[in-house]
């Protein structure tokens, strides 16, 4: 199948970020055997620009490249994921001149952002369906739209997440938080609290908080890589199957993850895999746990390890979305349809 991936596909970062959901997803697509052309927003609006200072970029212009990319690439399916650049209007004028191409959009971002929130809304005005990473009970808000509403997993990449810390027993930090974002979110709070009551030995890393630098492309692969533990912690937490992409780099390096049981992942997880906490009290208690138990923790992390590389990988996650878009039978039991 022929396809235009449109997204940032981060092109002038030049391996700083290594890892996206955007790529990812394009490179299950390839893995899949479609035949995929990038289309870059961000990266085209640089290139286009005077001086290639990106804010100074016609939009107009960026938005006649990608009409001209269909009509030379006459794709089957296009795929857009967060690239702000491009209006509705220029998808709507893909399907005038090819009734036949199909569109979906993804958006891996939370619903409780009002922008993002309310560029799905706009995306499902013109996409013949929408695939966010909440699940969905969360999404019936975007019912009545043009677009069929699916769920989409954080996915693994076994050439991106290729550590195995639930192997290995001689790791730098015993647990990890990385966060970066802090609007919407009070999850500094319980950060804090354990800071004050985990054990003492306990190697807690926390990269982008309490004034460490964040972490980026190589430095962060080395910390994932050298970690038995790592908190799923949300900016909000309650939203069905939400998590940010984190869950799957950490799942995905064999670190046991703790996540929140509001977000219902036991619906389609395997037990022994992911970690549940309600508050505060129950997630230091369990981190305890299983820092005191070293066998436990690497027997849970590898079985949700093994899970997400078998069960949630880019591959899989990508021939779910052309399916789901072009109404085609599904060609496997994808676990999170069950």
């Amino acid at each position: 199948m022929r396809i235009i991936h449109v997204d940032n596909h981060q092109q002038r970062k030049y391996g700083y970020t290594s890892v996206s959901w955007a790529l990812k997803l394009y490179t299950g697509l390839i893995r899949a055997g479609h035949n995929v052309l990038a289309f870059s927003d961000r990266d085209v609006a640089a290139y286009e620009a005077p001086l290639r200072i990106r804010e100074l970029a016609s939009r107009k212009k960026i938005n006649r490249r990608l009409l001209q990319a269909a009509e030379a690439f006459e794709p089957d399916l296009v795929i857009l994921g967060h690239c702000d650049l491009i209006d509705n209007d220029t998808f709507a004028e893909i399907r005038r001149l090819r009734p036949q191409t199909v569109i979906a959009a993804c958006n891996n971002d939370p619903l409780f952002v009002p922008r993002n929130s309310d560029n799905i809304a706009k995306r499902c005005e013109i996409a013949d369906a929408m695939f966010v990473s909440t699940g969905p009970d969360d999404l019936k808000r975007y019912e009545g739209a043009r677009a069929s509403l699916w769920h989409m997993p954080n996915p693994v990449d076994p050439s991106v997440e290729d550590a195995n810390c639930s192997a290995r027993t001689d790791l730098e930090v015993d647990l990890l938080f990385c966060s970066k974002a802090q609007a919407y979110t009070e999850r500094g709070k319980l950060v804090h609290y354990l800071k004050e009551h985990l054990p003492a030995d306990l190697k807690f890393r926390t990269p982008g908080m309490f004034e460490q630098p964040t972490l980026w492309g190589r430095d962060y692969d080395h910390i994932l890589a050298n970690s038995k533990m790592g908190l799923n912690l949300n900016r909000q937490e309650g939203y069905q199957w939400y998590s940010s992409a984190r869950i799957a780099q950490m799942a995905g390096n064999g670190l046991l993850v703790f996540t929140h049981a509001a977000a219902h992942f036991n619906d389609f997880m395997p037990a022994e895999t992911l970690v549940y906490f309600d508050n505060k009290e129950s997630l230091a208690r369990k981190v305890a746990e299983f820092h005191r138990d070293d066998a436990m923790r690497r027997h849970w992390a590898g079985r949700c390890r093994e899970f997400f590389h078998r069960e949630i990988n880019n591959t899989l996650n990508a021939q779910y979305i052309v399916e789901s878009a072009m109404q085609l039978p599904h060609s496997h039991d994808y676990v999170w349809i069950k």
